[in-house]
């Protein structure tokens, strides 16, 4: 086998880490298709923050990793990752649009004995019967003939720094035995936790969607225990503290499900059950409770502050944080946009404060404005959102009116000042 040599398509909260920790064994170039996004990167900040620029500067320093938007200058890589988004559209349908354009690129440089692999969330069957296809026609070779595939899903957990992608097992897989155990050891060689080789693509696919439809199910039923427990008067984390003192209860809790997996995979599965004629309940329902979460919060809110009898209408509200989990700057699919939207019905103020988020994604996403700097005004209630660590020891009740309300959707505030929570 020739020296692997390793291009990875797409560089964002997936591809990055995956290719700086690639170039300290192998030859590496990362692919982008924004120019701004490969400067940033070669002057040595990841504005995604997953990984560190130290990091960063000594891959490029140090063992010749190099990002471009060149397709040019990764017409020598034999082995390719794919790892671009794929995301749902307005209707909740799988968008396969950059997977198709990744699989053209792929298409355009691939040479005979080359691989192929993708990272990217997909249902059963998208690598070989949309995306491989692609890399055929725009090339004009043949799967298992001229080049090789494979899929091993991504594991990436955005703004944990512990759990990395070297510290997560990886699954792999290959168009052929032999070349799944090629791909096997080329990502064993970089993955410290090891890894686990599927036996067929289709399985590695299957495996990955349901890792987050699994998750999403069981935050949707702590969601809706949450809901019952509310109306009885029962505060839910303390229930959840009881039982959870059994050695086998799962320990979820409620709260907004959005980001670039739990509230996206779902709906590949869904999608891809419907095309074999069977209607998924429990998925799609486990969907519809955790997307309506904004709203509850919000509604909620309203409540109680009709029950101090705040006066809504052209109350001002402050909403800390915005992303869509804590101690990170990624705003795709945040669930807090919902409480926005909802609170934004009753005709009243909103201020956003979250020093993670970048206004101008948000601007250009959402059409809100974020603050990252401490208000200095007074608000008629606080919906605390996200739980960022730069919250903690933050004087909430400084920033409100005597007569005030204050939600706590992550359940980590001190409960003798809150009036609700999830």
């Amino acid at each position: 086998m020739k020296e692997t040599r390793i291009c990875v398509i797409g560089l964002g909260y997936v591809g990055l880490p995956l290719a700086r920790l690639f170039s300290t064994k192998y030859p590496t170039v990362g692919f982008d298709m924004n120019p701004a996004r490969v400067d940033a990167l070669m002057a040595g900040h990841d504005s995604t923050l997953e990984v560190a620029d130290d990091l960063l500067q000594d891959a490029i320093s140090n063992h010749g990793f190099v990002c471009t938007s060149d397709i040019e200058r990764i017409r020598d890589c034999n082995f390719y990752v794919v790892a671009v988004p794929t995301p749902v559209d307005s209707d909740n349908n799988p968008d396969l649009t950059p997977l198709v354009g990744a699989s053209t690129t792929v298409g355009k440089v691939i040479s005979d004995g080359d691989v192929v692999v993708y990272e990217s969330t997909v249902y059963p069957g998208v690598t070989e019967d949309s995306c491989i296809p692609v890399v055929e026609k725009i090339s004009g070779k043949k799967l298992n003939v001229d080049f090789y595939a494979g899929y091993s899903p991504e594991r990436i957990n955005p703004g944990d720094k512990q759990h990395t992608v070297e510290h997560i097992k990886k699954v792999t897989s290959g168009s052929t035995p032999e070349i799944g155990c090629y791909i096997n050891e080329v990502y064993a060689s970089v993955i410290t936790a090891g890894t686990h080789l599927a036996p067929s693509i289709k399985v590695a696919e299957a495996a990955k969607v349901i890792e987050n439809s699994q998750r999403d199910i069981n935050i949707a039923f702590v969601n809706e225990l949450s809901k019952i427990f509310n109306r009885m008067g029962i505060d839910t984390l303390d229930v959840l503290a009881a039982a959870g003192t059994k050695w086998n209860f799962l320990p979820f809790r409620p709260g907004l499900v959005g980001g670039h997996c739990i509230g996206v995979d779902p709906y590949y599965l869904a999608q891809c059950a419907k095309r074999f004629g069977y209607n998924p309940e429990i998925i799609l329902a486990g969907r519809r409770m955790n997307d309506g979460m904004g709203e509850y919060v919000a509604t909620e809110t309203v409540k109680l502050m009709l029950k101090k009898g705040i006066q809504v209408l052209r109350s001002h509200i402050l909403i800390l944080g915005f992303t869509f989990k804590e101690n990170c700057p990624d705003v795709r699919n945040t669930k807090v946009i919902d409480i926005y939207r909802a609170l934004k019905e009753y005709n009243v103020e909103i201020t956003v404060y979250d020093p993670w988020a970048n206004p101008d994604i948000v601007r250009k996403e959402y059409g809100i404005e974020v603050v990252n700097e401490l208000p200095s005004e007074r608000f008629d209630a606080a919906v605390a959102a996200v739980a960022h660590k730069k919250f903690e020891g933050l004087d909430i009740l400084s920033l409100l009116n005597p007569e005030h309300v204050i939600f706590d959707v992550k359940g980590t505030l001190d409960r003798n000042i809150v009036d609700g929570r999830l």
